[in-house]
């Protein structure tokens, strides 16, 4: 059922890409504040190789002890969003998250709102 449905998402993700594309050629100072926001926050758009490797790279960044944890101390410091949803992600409760529990969370929390605004996709 899953299999079914990755082309359909792809598609959206694509046209959603062009989408962004175009409206960055026609106001360009609106993107700017956009990525600005997007820094301390998840990317509201569905998993894409640039949002992971936009994610992957603040984990690394604010992984001060490079140990490929976070702690809450950590991600308080250098991932404010995840901070605050950090019981939320360490669904184990070992006091720390791995870029791959941040990950699921995100997709999760994406594909929830995905669905609330476009209930035909599920």
């Amino acid at each position: 059922m899953t299999v079914r449905k990755l082309p359909a998402v792809g598609l959206a993700v694509m046209v959603a890409l062009l989408s962004m594309g175009a409206s960055a050629q026609q106001a360009p100072q609106p993107q700017p504040q956009a990525q600005q926001g997007s820094a301390d926050q998840v990317p509201p758009i569905p998993p894409t190789s640039e949002a992971k490797a936009m994610i992957s790279e603040k984990f690394k960044a604010a992984d001060t002890n490079h140990d490929g944890k976070l702690t809450r101390e950590e991600a308080k410091a250098g991932m404010p969003e995840v901070y605050k949803h950090f019981d939320q992600i360490d669904v184990k409760k070992k006091g720390y998250v791995t870029a791959r529990q941040i990950g699921a969370y995100w997709q999760s929390k994406t594909q929830k709102q995905m669905q609330k605004e476009n209930p035909i996709w599920n």
